[in-house]
C-alpha cells in the first residue's frame, strides 16, 4: 500500500503552511512586469482627517 496515492488527513495549520508555501513559490516564479504578478506598489499618501473647525466658524462659546 502506497500512502502517496491516498489523500492523507492534515490539520488546518499544516494546510495553511502548504498554501502559503505554494503562494510564495508562485510569486517567485512569476516574471516581473506581467499583469498577474504581485509586485509591491508605491504607497499613495493617505488623506488625514481634517480638524473640525465648526466652533471657529460659528464663533462657539
Amino acid at each position: 500500500m502506497t500512502e502517496n496515492n491516498e489523500p492523507r488527513k492534515i490539520d488546518l495549520a499544516e494546510a495553511m503552511r502548504q498554501k502559503l508555501q505554494q503562494k510564495k513559490q508562485q510569486q517567485n516564479s512569476s516574471k516581473p512586469g506581467m499583469p498577474g504578478s504581485q509586485q509591491t506598489k508605491a504607497l499613495k499618501t493617505q488623506n488625514n482627517k481634517k480638524p473640525n473647525n465648526q466652533r471657529r466658524r460659528t464663533g462657539g462659546s
